[in-house]
C-alpha cells in the first residue's frame, strides 16, 4: 500500500481550495499558520492532526469567499487567481449594492495607493488596482470580510479575490437620441421656488385640476386632463383656468429664445418621491404635437431612453434643466424613470447633464431627492401625420414618419394563447425561468424595499407562527419579523442561493407543486408570482393557500390560516 501523500494548499485560492474537496484516497489534512497577519495556509498529511484549527468564524468566511468566487465565474465569467497581483475584485462592493465610489475608496485607500477603481454600472462588485502588489496583498488580508454600511443603513460584507487584470469592456460613447436636447439652468432658483409653490398638493383631489395619486407618483393636470387609460386628452373638455399664470412668462421666453416652437396648452405636473419612477413609454402621436418638453425641479434624475433595436441611453436631467423631445426621440424612442433610490452618475464634478457614459473609472451613486416635473404639451387639433409618407418633422427624411409605432396607425392584433399545456410550459421555461436564472444577481440588487402592506401583515402575525413565502425571490420578506418561522421557495436556484447567503431557509420548487403539507402553515404569502404562470393554477392549490383574510391591491395572494 502506497504511503499517504502530502498536498500543500493555499487558501482561499479557487483551484487549491477545490483541491481540498477533491483529495484522493490516502490524503488527509492539517492546517499550518504561515503568516500571523494573513489568511491561513492549509496542508494535508497522514496523521489527521491539526497544528492550527480554523475557528467557526474563519470557516464561515472561507465558505463565503469561495462562494463569491464561484458566483463571479458562473454568472460573470470572471476568473480569479491563486497568487497575489496588483488587482483585486471586490464582491459586494459595487454600485449594484448601493456602495458609492467615495465610500469604497475611503476603505480601499487605507491599505495603499489606489491606481484605479473600476465600478461597472448595476453590478454588485468592483475592480481595484493598487500601485504595488504589496499594497494589494495588504488590502486582501485586511479588508476580506470587512463590514460596511450603505447609505440606507444596511450592512454589507466585502469579499476580495485577486484577478490578473482589473478591466471591463466599456461601451463606446453614445450620442443623444436624434431630436433630443437638454438645456441646463433654463430657469433661476427663484423661478423654481415660485413654480413649486404654485402647485398645491394638499387641496381636495376632486378639484378642477384633477390631482391623482398613481402607483409611483402624484400628478396634477392643467389645461386638459390626461387620461391614463388611453393616453389621450378630451379636446372638447378643456379644464377651467388653463395653465398657471407663472408659466406664461416662462413659456414666452422659451419661444423667443427658440427652445420651443409651439406654446403649450396642456401641463402635467408629476411629483416623484425617492424610489418612484415611471414606466418606459412613448407619448401618443395622435394626441399631441411633435414637441414635448419637461422641466425638472427640486432634484436631479436619470431618465432612460431606449431604441426599439435595444440600445439604451441613460440621460442625466439636472435640477432646473429642460428636456426637449422632438422627432425620433419623441416618436420612436421610449423614455422612462427606473424606480430606485440611487442613480448611477458620473463622479467627475464637471459633469452635469447629458449621457451617463460607461466609463467605469468615473461612475458613482447619487441619492435621489423629491423631484417635481412640469411636462408641457401642445394638444393636436388635426389628425396625426405619421401616415403621410413624405411628411418630415424637420430632421431629414430618415426621421420623417413612424407609422409602425404610431398609435393612430397600429392595428390591434388578437391575443394569442398557447395551444397546449406543453407549449405553455415551454414558454414559461424560456421567458420566465431561464431569464430569472440569468438576471438573479442584478434582480436581487434592485429588490430590497419591502411593500408596506406585506410588512404590516407579517408583523401582525402571532409570535412563533410558521409562514411560507411561495416565490420568495431574494428573500426580502423572510427576515421582516424575527418572531416568525419563515420558509421560502422559488423556482430559481440562483435566487434561492442568494436567500441562503442571507442565512434564510429556502429551497427550490415549482410554485404549482409546493412540497409543504396542507394545513401545516399559519400563514402564506406569494408576492408578484401568479402572473408568471403560463397555465391556470389548480383549484386544489388555490383553495389550500387562499383561505384566509384577503389583502387587496398589494400582492398576488396573501393568506392567514384558520
Amino acid at each position: 500500500m502506497a504511503a499517504p501523500r502530502r498536498v500543500d494548499v493555499l487558501v482561499p485560492s479557487a483551484a487549491s481550495w477545490d483541491r481540498v474537496g477533491e483529495a484522493a484516497e490516502g490524503e488527509s489534512t492539517r492546517v499550518v499558520r504561515t503568516q500571523p497577519e494573513s489568511r491561513r495556509s492549509i496542508a494535508m498529511d497522514s496523521n489527521h492532526q491539526s497544528n492550527y484549527k480554523l475557528s467557526k468564524t474563519e470557516k464561515k468566511f472561507l465558505r463565503k469567499q469561495i462562494k463569491a468566487r464561484h458566483t463571479l465565474l458562473r454568472h460573470e465569467g470572471i476568473e480569479t487567481v491563486s497568487y497575489a497581483t496588483q488587482s483585486l475584485i471586490v464582491a459586494n462592493g459595487g454600485l449594484g449594492n448601493r456602495v458609492s465610489r467615495n465610500q469604497l475608496l475611503q476603505v480601499l485607500e487605507k491599505c495603499g495607493l489606489v491606481d484605479a477603481l473600476l465600478m461597472p454600472p448595476n453590478k454588485p462588485y468592483s475592480f481595484v488596482r493598487y500601485k504595488t502588489v504589496e499594497e494589494s496583498k495588504k488590502a486582501y488580508d485586511t479588508l476580506n470580510g470587512k463590514e460596511i454600511v450603505d447609505d440606507l443603513g444596511q450592512k454589507i460584507i466585502l469579499y476580495l479575490n485577486f484577478v490578473e487584470k482589473a478591466q471591463w469592456k466599456e461601451l463606446g460613447l453614445q450620442a443623444l437620441p436624434p431630436g433630443l436636447m437638454v438645456i441646463e439652468e433654463i430657469i433661476s432658483s427663484e423661478d423654481e421656488k415660485m413654480l413649486l409653490e404654485s402647485v398645491n398638493w394638499t387641496e381636495d383631489t376632486d378639484n378642477q385640476n384633477f390631482q391623482k395619486s398613481l402607483k409611483h407618483r402624484t400628478v396634477k393636470h392643467f389645461g386638459y386632463e390626461f387620461h391614463y387609460e388611453n393616453n389621450h386628452v378630451d379636446k372638447d373638455k378643456p379644464l377651467p383656468g388653463g395653465l398657471p399664470d407663472i408659466c406664461d412668462s416662462i413659456l414666452e421666453k422659451w419661444l423667443k429664445e427658440g427652445f420651443i416652437k409651439h406654446k403649450p396648452d396642456q401641463l402635467t405636473v408629476n411629483q416623484y418621491e425617492p424610489g418612484h419612477g415611471i414606466p418606459a413609454h412613448v407619448d401618443t402621436h395622435s394626441a399631441f404635437e411633435d414637441e414635448i418638453v419637461s422641466l425638472s425641479l427640486g432634484a436631479e434624475i436619470v431618465m432612460d431612453f431606449k431604441h426599439p433595436g435595444g440600445v439604451t441611453v441613460p440621460i442625466m436631467l439636472p435640477c432646473r434643466s429642460l428636456l426637449v423631445m422632438t422627432g425620433e426621440s419623441r416618436y420612436l424612442w421610449t423614455h422612462g424613470i427606473t424606480p430606485r433610490k440611487f442613480d448611477t452618475v458620473q463622479a467627475s464634478r464637471g459633469h452635469k447633464s447629458g449621457i451617463i457614459t460607461g466609463d467605469v473609472e468615473d461612475l458613482t451613486l447619487s441619492k435621489r431627492g423629491i423631484r417635481t416635473s412640469f411636462t408641457f404639451r401642445k394638444v393636436r387639433q388635426t389628425p396625426c401625420n405619421c401616415k403621410l409618407p413624405g411628411f418630415s418633422f424637420g430632421f431629414g427624411p430618415a426621421f420623417a414618419c413612424y407609422p409602425l409605432v404610431c398609435d393612430s396607425q397600429m392595428k390591434e392584433t388578437p391575443t394569442s394563447f398557447p395551444e397546449s399545456d406543453k407549449e405553455a410550459s415551454q414558454l414559461e421555461q424560456e421567458y420566465v425561468h431561464q431569464v430569472y436564472e440569468e438576471i438573479a444577481r442584478h434582480f436581487s440588487s434592485t429588490r430590497h424595499t419591502p411593500w408596506p402592506h406585506i410588512v404590516e401583515f407579517l408583523k401582525a402575525l402571532p409570535s412563533g407562527s410558521l409562514v411560507a413565502d411561495i416565490g420568495c425571490g431574494n428573500g426580502k420578506y423572510l427576515g421582516i419579523n424575527k418572531e416568525l418561522y419563515m420558509i421560502g421557495c422559488d423556482h430559481s436556484q440562483n435566487l434561492v442561493d442568494i436567500c441562503r447567503e442571507k442565512h434564510y431557509q429556502a429551497f427550490v420548487c415549482d410554485a404549482l407543486a409546493v412540497p409543504i403539507r396542507s394545513g401545516s402553515c399559519d400563514a402564506c404569502i406569494s408576492i408578484a408570482v401568479i402572473h408568471h404562470f403560463a397555465t391556470a393554477f389548480t383549484p386544489v392549490f388555490k383553495e389550500s393557500l387562499w383561505n384566509g383574510d384577503e389583502l387587496h391591491g398589494s400582492c398576488d395572494y396573501l393568506s392567514r390560516g384558520a
